[in-house]
């Protein structure tokens, strides 16, 4: 029944897409709620649970292939010449926004330290997915794109070690596997760069070529390759698939330009599907079971952490008072939270059922305020988007009648003679001009000399 219901949803969502493209619609949103509405506890359609492992395998697989795409939309030379803003979100938004997310899970939701910050750790990172309209569209300033694409792609990466070590914590674990997350960092990061020049290097040599048909899939086998030595060596997938995305972009152009569409597609395939399945998981029940103080934590993680841990870590940094605004609202939770909050619910700690449902509730609203906002907020970037007609037509005859205006105070001051004699050039005597001294006089105003000789007809010129 999984795939029967994705199909229906998706030529709904198909059917709906030009209308949501216009409006506060959200495609995500849809497939979210028919998630919800076909639940096992709701609609009784889809039998999934939280540990059904295609939860976890598709909602890792939509982040990789997301995280693989959006990597492709910059390189290496844009990382080092654009680097400074993303590296305050990263350096001093990520930690920031982690503590003041651990502080509201603590003295709001009541939580213990610890799980709190765990909390924070799971909902730090952002997810590109549901600010793909802003990253996407060109009339957003690219500095503010560039530092939300290469933040959602580099800080799931990141947050992944804080969730090891602070569920290690929770747990009462004296051993927080350091030594092995640093090296999960390398690996991922090795395999991300490596295997995408190896590929590259391969079909430029006089060996080897890719037919028009199969170039697309070079992107494909690029990414699958990354994805099966990151799982074998244990390296962290999300770091491996933005890193080969980077690299891909750097130095296989070619390459880029052949994948770019059709992996746009299986990514937002992937996200779509893995929307379905997580909506699958909420229900009536699911949200009964959420204290008012639980709702009360999930709506301030979304309104007060990132705004404020972004304000201070941008303070001084040139960013517009806009770009800046767009940047606090838009750190979405997504993929990457789902996947850490389900590896809280198997690690079977005491508070793992409260933390799940926390992540979950968050989540949830995060995916339908922030897919429903992204349209609104690049709109407000394009200053000249849907302008009314009438305001147009109006301004048209504004603009003439000024023109009019001047026009007709030019010809008063050129009808006026002053009392001295007439300007010259003003006056042209009327009938035949005679043929002697009038003509030198015309020709001595033709070369811009003064004459003085000409009047108004009907008054006697000035001797």
């Amino acid at each position: 029944m999984l795939l029967l219901s994705f199909a229906v949803v998706l030529l709904a969502a198909v059917l709906v897409s030009a209308l949501a493209h216009r409006t506060i619609l959200s495609t995500a949103a849809l497939f979210l709620v028919a998630g919800f509405v076909l639940g096992e506890d709701t609609g009784g359609v889809l039998h999934l649970r939280a540990d059904s492992p295609i939860v976890a395998q598709l909602a890792e697989l939509a982040l990789f292939a997301v995280l693989f795409t959006d990597g492709m939309r910059v390189g290496w030379a844009d990382l080092r010449s654009a680097w400074r803003l993303p590296g305050r979100a990263l350096g001093w938004g990520l930690p920031l926004t982690l503590l003041v997310t651990a502080v509201l899970a603590h003295y709001v939701a009541g939580l213990d330290w610890p799980e709190a910050l765990l909390v924070g750790a799971i909902l730090a990172p952002t997810d590109p997915v549901f600010a793909a309209a802003l990253v996407g569209n060109d009339k957003v300033p690219a500095r503010l794109r560039h530092l939300l694409n290469v933040e959602s792609g580099v800080n799931d990466g990141l947050a992944l070690p804080f969730v090891v070590v602070l569920l290690a914590v929770a747990a009462g674990s004296d051993d927080l596997h350091l030594g092995e997350l640093a090296t999960e960092l390398v690996v991922g990061l090795l395999i991300g760069v490596l295997v995408p020049l190896l590929a590259i290097a391969l079909e430029r040599t006089r060996w080897f070529a890719a037919s028009a048909a199969y170039a697309p899939l070079n992107g494909v086998a690029i990414g699958l390759l990354v994805l099966a030595l990151g799982k074998a060596t244990h390296g962290n997938l999300f770091l491996a698939a933005f890193a080969a995305g980077i690299t891909v972009a750097t130095f296989g152009p070619r390459e880029r330009a052949a994948f770019e569409h059709f992996g746009e597609n299986v990514a937002e395939l992937l996200k779509l599907a893995a929307l379905l399945v997580f909506g699958a998981l909420i229900s009536v029940e699911f949200l009964g079971e959420i204290s008012w103080a639980g709702w009360v934590f999930a709506v301030l993680a979304i309104v007060v952490a990132r705004p404020v841990a972004l304000w201070i870590s941008f303070l001084r940094s040139g960013l517009s008072l806009r770009e800046q605004a767009a940047a606090m609202w838009f750190g979405p939770k997504g993929f990457a939270s789902v996947v850490y909050g389900l590896l809280v619910l198997e690690s079977g700690i005491a508070a793992a059922d409260e933390v799940f449902h926390l992540v979950a509730l968050t989540i949830v609203i995060s995916i339908l305020a922030h897919s429903s906002t992204d349209v609104v907020v690049a709109r407000a970037f394009d200053d000249t988007r849907d302008t009314p007609q009438w305001h147009g037509v109006l301004h048209r005859l504004r603009s003439r009648r000024a023109a009019n205006g001047r026009a007709g105070r030019a010809n008063r001051t050129a009808g006026a003679a002053p009392t001295g004699g007439a300007p010259v050039g003003d006056a042209t005597p009327a009938g035949p001009t005679p043929a002697g001294p009038a003509s030198a006089g015309d020709a001595a105003a033709a070369d811009g000399a003064p004459t003085g000789d000409a009047a108004p007809h009907g008054r006697p010129g000035t001797t």
